[in-house]
């Protein structure tokens, strides 16, 4: 198996920027409106002024009761619409600071999107830890048959209205609301096979009945458990990780465990976002994803 560091960097798209940051926080712009929002890796100065951050339609403020709070300009909705490349969805202010949308994740999608695509054949894709479903969505657009699993009802419910809103309820999406350890182990005993693996854990989390997840404790196990569903001749294999202190490295090791027998390219590093105008890169996350060896 060949190795790859790469830092994937995503400079934006029509619906999104990123503006300014610094002093713990970051500003974003997401369809028509700016909103600041905390980031313990901003810890630098920022460089645009104090009224330009104030003037945000939205910002997130720790101070403002148990776990923080929206500070909202009068006409700042709490849902609205963004697009990427054809794909429609609803961006929302949520309870925890974040939107819905993982914009970095842009990098990943052109590349799940490419892929698909380019197999030629059918493709099986397994989607765990789907949140609003965006991975999904583009895989199913791209030809895919997926199998989306969270363990949120919430989450599923959102990415479902997300394929509604692009369009795509006739693609072949099974959407299933399970622990992620769970189904991965009714699908061995079911020697079931997936063509792609597309896997987005959090740091932390609990199933639908209470199960606790820990990133450290459970993802190896969990990794090597998914991978064993890869079928004879897979397309890609993506991992993000957000909120963790492991090194991307470390990240690449756990998926090499189980994918180097298979040859191929192992790609890992940090995913960062960029300003389109001069500024800080700010890093959001690592990841490690892989690809087979060209077709001769």
């Amino acid at each position: 198996m060949r190795t790859v560091q790469r830092t994937l960097v995503c400079a934006g798209w029509d619906d999104y920027e990123l503006l300014d940051t610094g002093g713990g926080a970051k500003l974003e712009r997401f369809g028509d409106y700016v909103l600041a929002r905390p980031d313990t890796q901003a810890i630098w100065q920022p460089r645009l002024v104090p009224d330009f951050w104030r003037a945000a339609h939205a910002t997130f403020r720790r101070d403002a009761g148990e776990g923080g709070a929206w500070q909202c300009m009068p006409d700042m909705p709490r849902s609205w619409p963004m697009r990427w490349n054809g794909l429609s969805f609803r961006s929302e202010l949520t309870s925890f600071r974040h939107t819905g949308v993982f914009p970095e994740q842009a990098e990943h999608w052109t590349w799940i999107d490419d892929t698909i695509r380019r197999a030629g054949r059918p493709v099986r894709m397994l989607d765990l830890f789907g949140y609003t479903g965006l991975a999904s969505l583009v895989a199913a657009r791209a030809g895919a048959t997926v199998t989306y699993v969270d363990a949120s009802r919430p989450a599923m419910a959102w990415a479902r209205r997300n394929q509604e809103l692009s369009g795509l309820t006739d693609r072949p999406i099974r959407w299933l609301l399970d622990d992620a350890g769970k189904f991965v182990a009714r699908e061995k005993r079911r020697a079931s096979e997936y063509d792609a693996l597309v896997m987005d854990p959090p740091v932390f989390g609990r199933g639908p009945k209470g199960e606790i997840w820990r990133f450290g404790e459970h993802f190896p196990r969990l990794f090597a458990g998914a991978a064993d569903l890869l079928s004879a001749d897979p397309v890609l294999v993506l991992v993000n990780a957000y909120a963790t202190e492991i090194s991307p490295i470390s990240l690449a090791n756990v998926v090499a465990d189980s994918l180097e027998r298979r040859g191929g390219t192992l790609e890992f590093g940090e995913l960062v976002l960029a300003p389109r105008r001069p500024g800080r890169h700010l890093p959001t996350g690592i990841y490690a994803r892989w690809s087979p060896e060209p077709r001769q």
